[in-house]
């Protein structure tokens, strides 16, 4: 088969929406020789701030030498990067190999009632699986697809738990209340494995460490266990700070993705890289910390791709997102006119996210659809009583026109609305 045959059947496989469960998954996996019992892996869960952290860890890994396998969702430059070693895509021909490999198992699956419709996202856990163990990465990172509990990434034993944040998504799915959610967060949690925990609310942190609890799972809190102190932004787009855990006292690091929660996704990251080297035995020196960090970036988070004019992506596409998205503003830009485009699925709580920018009062909105099957359209905005753009080209058009001085386009309301615009405005 050809790579455009094997992306197309992967994502034929999108029709059948998302399916909980974890019974198709195992037997996939079963017929492949349960790959995942033969890695060594760190289990990466929460509402947002996944990606962000599964950065940072990869690159104090690899500061130590080791071949770090990813698995990340969605993509922002190109389908491959989601199943990645050391930062570099899966080749095409190995995406190929690995899809003729599970296809006729598939097929079979789908003769059988209780095993039939494996979803995209199952097919490509496992091949992630698989692939991993075939280059015989040291180490590999895998984020949870959707909640936790019942995601198809659960279905191993993890070195550590990692879960960032909880906030309100997917509601029809994890539930429409913070413990809800927290509750299929925690799912990812193992008998006796430790969990790091990032900035939580109380109410979410009792119900992710009564799960840990009854599974005698150490837990660790951010801002009780291990903690930062924010100092101040770089001089080059970047943020520095100190960090302290009962292993380490870490002063002056610095990072190059800008906001306060990067501070925070950046700790969480160094408090799982303590687990993971004092299991692993790895002789980490202090430099290391600040070697490693300063090698993470992750596209379309806060990320600037133009000085002139001054255009920033950012993909928050939930409530929670979007508040630390504003808390950024406020505090980085509180000098600048930011003008934004919007654009967001019709999934997403669109009223809740824009009534968030529009509590910025340097903040001028346009709003936009754009080329997805699930994204919000000029008429589902108009009845909002919003004035909407058909096309983003043209708000960014209009935009570019207003725009004076050092004044901030900023870009956001989906990764997927952003990972577009990046490729166009970077000619990728």
């Amino acid at each position: 088969m050809e790579y455009g045959e094997i992306i197309s059947w992967i994502h034929e496989r999108t029709k059948f929406g998302i399916r909980p469960g974890l019974t198709r998954i195992n037997y996939l996996l079963e017929q492949l020789d349960n790959p995942q019992d033969k890695l060594k892996i760190v289990h990466i869960g929460g509402t947002n701030g996944k990606g962000s952290t599964t950065t940072f860890l990869r690159c104090l890994l690899e500061q130590q030498g080791l071949r770090v396998g990813t698995f990340t969702s969605p993509y922002i430059e190109s389908f491959n990067e989601r199943i990645a070693i050391n930062g570099q895509p899966i080749p095409n021909e190995d995406l190929v190999e690995l899809c003729e490999k599970v296809i006729p198992i598939v097929n079979k699956m789908d003769e059988v009632p209780d095993l039939a419709h494996t979803v995209e996202f199952e097919v490509l856990t496992a091949m992630m699986f698989d692939y991993f163990v075939d280059k015989k990465v040291d180490i590999v990172l895998v984020e949870v697809g959707l909640g936790g509990r019942f995601d198809c990434t659960n279905v191993m034993t993890p070195l550590v738990s990692v879960i960032t944040t909880i906030g309100l998504d997917h509601v029809d799915i994890l539930g429409d209340t913070i413990e809800q959610v927290a509750s299929q967060k925690a799912g990812i949690i193992k008998e006796g494995r430790p969990v790091i925990v990032g900035n939580v609310s109380d109410e979410a942190f009792d119900v992710i460490s009564k799960e840990a609890n009854s599974l005698h799972a150490p837990i660790k809190r951010y801002g009780v266990d291990f903690d930062s102190q924010y100092l101040q932004p770089t001089d080059n787009w970047g943020e520095t700070f100190h960090f302290k855990s009962d292993k380490v006292d870490l002063k002056q690091l610095s990072i190059n993705m800008v906001g306060k929660h990067q501070v925070d996704n950046a700790s969480v990251a160094i408090e799982a890289f303590n687990e993971v080297a004092d299991m692993l035995h790895l002789p980490v020196s202090n430099r290391d910390y600040q070697k490693g960090l300063q090698q993470a970036f992750w596209p379309g988070r806060m990320e600037k791709i133009s000085d002139e004019p001054f255009i920033v992506l950012d993909g928050a596409h939930n409530d929670h997102a979007m508040e630390v998205l504003v808390d950024n503003l406020r505090r980085e830009f509180s000098d600048k006119k930011i003008h934004t485009i919007f654009g967001a699925l019709t999934t997403k709580d669109i009223q809740g996210m824009i009534g968030l920018l529009q509590s910025v009062n340097n903040l001028d909105l346009k709003v936009t659809t754009f080329d997805y099957p699930k994204a919000c359209t000029k008429e589902l905005y108009e009845e909002m009583g919003l004035t909407a753009y058909n096309h983003w080209q043209e708000a960014l058009s209009d935009t570019l026109k207003e725009v004076s001085g050092d004044d901030l386009i900023l870009i956001t309301g989906s990764l997927y609305f952003i990972s577009q615009v990046r490729q166009i405005l970077l000619g990728e």
